[in-house]
Formats: structure tokens, C-alpha cells, sequence
């Protein structure tokens, strides 16, 4: 049965590193999984926004 390259380093990486793919699920916890934002948190952070120039990177 024909496997690729790629699927028999991720076969040797998980064998290696068991641990890998909890850190990656602590690691979507982290950056991604996040609990929505209540109403008055939403009003803080829309209320904080500052409208972007249009090229922020001009000089002017």
C-alpha cells in the first residue's frame, strides 16, 4: 500500500512526540477557543476603536 512522504513524517513525529497533539489543543485554547464577548465588553471595545488611515504606512 502506497503512503507518502509526508504522512510517514507525521507517523514518526506522533511516535516520537506523543505529547504533540495535546500542546496543540492547549495551543487552540489559547489563541482560539475563546468564550464570546458580553455586550458591555463589546460597547468598551468598539467604543476604544480608532478609525485606521487609509495607507498607514504614509508619513503625512
Amino acid at each position: 500500500m502506497y503512503e507518502s512522504d509526508i504522512t510517514k513524517f507525521i507517523r514518526e513525529l506522533k511516535a516520537a512526540k506523543p505529547h504533540l497533539e495535546e500542546d496543540q489543543r492547549k495551543g487552540r485554547a489559547i489563541w482560539w477557543d475563546k468564550q464570546p464577548l458580553n455586550l458591555g465588553e463589546k460597547d468598551a471595545f468598539d467604543a476604544a476603536h480608532l478609525p485606521q488611515k487609509a495607507y498607514p504606512y504614509a508619513s503625512e
